[in-house]
């Protein structure tokens, strides 16, 4: 009799564990506001994999290499479409005659998403009196709202700004006509555009011929100052490859991806392959660098910087294409906080993570090229304790 009682508490016993177990299963992951031990307060954001809505007309993303956000959190990409995706497999709907119904048209190169997700707006490509880009590359919404791409293609050499219709406004340069990183009328395969709005001055990231940041005159195309790294004249002589153990290069190396400008009058240049960041005054003076995993070789490891959005600036949220993840960073210090991302094609995930943006909630956004070739939101969630290593994908947890 005393045996099956203890047989039966037992029983009861393992039911309740066996209950637990099940749903702790079911509960999904631990939220990271739990600390773990060498954590560290800092911004927390979880992937919207519901964001954005679905395309129309069997539209198809090739490789995004460019996303910004105008004045009211609309966000705008730039991508590649049909160079960049396989006549055969991916825009089948496309060929003449086609062989599939649904799947797939090339998307227009700009698109135009609001807050919620949806597709409100489309236009780029070749038009009458401006040079398209051979292989369009970066998009910034300026102050007024006017909308700068730049290129990266072998002939590429200008800039376009248009307005948010798709109306020509200026083109700065000419295609196929760079002379060079000490050029004041082109540009050499530039990268990116940031356009100051207390001096309506254009920096170009300039880039994947050249090897300089560029000023000029947001509406004029004026050349008003270039520099190189740590302030010097640039100079294109080849650099050879990178290496992380010798000493620092003392020039950019291609591509100089992007140059932000913060609201403190610093300026933060992606030197791409040599996988650090500089920092200069607004006139070029040299002011600071730091190494972002220094022995990344081939793409490099700093693709693209975006600012947060409290009034000081306090981080910078960097992008790292190579290594599949983005970093927070202090932006007084360079200190790396922490990183989240993994390299995937899954919600959270990362393949060649481009290009980053944040809106006026602080949230982000990323573009992704090669096979990424999409467009990701990330939503803020405010401060708080997280890992100091790499958090991996910020999934939501389930409540």
């Amino acid at each position: 009799m005393e045996q099956q009682r203890y047989l039966r508490l037992g029983g009861l016993l393992f039911g309740v564990l066996t209950l637990a177990a099940s749903g702790a299963a079911c509960a999904g992951p631990e939220p990271r506001e739990s600390s773990e031990p060498g954590g560290v307060v800092a911004p927390m954001f979880e992937v919207d994999p519901m964001w954005p809505k679905p395309l129309p007309n069997h539209w198809l993303l090739g490789s995004a290499i460019g996303v910004s956000v105008d004045g009211q959190d609309h966000v705008w990409i730039v991508h590649r479409g049909g160079s960049t995706l396989n006549a055969r497999t991916e825009m089948s709907a496309a060929t003449d005659p086609p062989t599939a119904e649904a799947c797939c048209v090339p998307a227009p190169p700009v698109l135009e998403f609001d807050p919620e997700g949806n597709l409100v707006g489309h236009w780029g490509g070749p038009g009458e009196g401006y040079e398209w880009p051979e292989s369009n590359h970066g998009i910034t919404i300026d102050h007024k709202g006017n909308v700068w791409i730049g290129g990266n293609g072998q002939t590429d050499a200008h800039v376009l700004k248009f307005a948010q219709d798709g109306t020509l406004l200026m083109q700065f340069g000419h295609q196929g006509q760079s002379g060079g990183s000490l050029d004041t009328q082109n540009f050499g395969r530039p990268a990116k555009i940031f356009v100051d709005p207390e001096a309506n001055e254009a920096y170009i990231a300039d880039g994947y011929g050249n090897k300089r940041v560029a000023v000029i005159d947001a509406d004029t195309g004026e050349f008003k100052r270039y520099w190189g790294a740590y302030g010097h004249a640039p100079d294109d002589t080849p650099l050879g490859r990178y290496d992380p153990d010798a000493p620092p290069a003392q020039q950019f190396r291609n591509p100089v991806h992007c140059a932000e400008l913060a609201r403190d009058g610093f300026v933060y240049v992606c030197d791409r392959q040599n996988d650090r960041i500089q920092v200069f005054r607004k006139d070029g003076t040299f002011v600071k660098e730091t190494w972002i995993a220094k022995r990344t070789l081939g793409d490099g490891s700093v693709w693209d910087i975006a600012f947060s959005k409290d009034p000081e600036q306090k981080y910078v949220y960097l992008a790292d294409g190579k290594n599949e993840k983005v970093y927070v960073i202090l932006r007084d210090t360079l200190e790396i906080l922490t990183s989240f991302g993994d390299g995937g094609r899954q919600p959270g995930q990362f393949f060649a993570v481009h290009s980053i943006a944040t809106d006026s909630k602080g949230n982000i956004y990323t573009t992704e090229t090669y096979e990424g070739k999409r467009l990701q939101k990330f939503v803020y969630k405010g401060l708080g304790p997280v890992a100091r290593v790499d958090q991996g994908v910020v999934w939501p947890a389930r409540q």
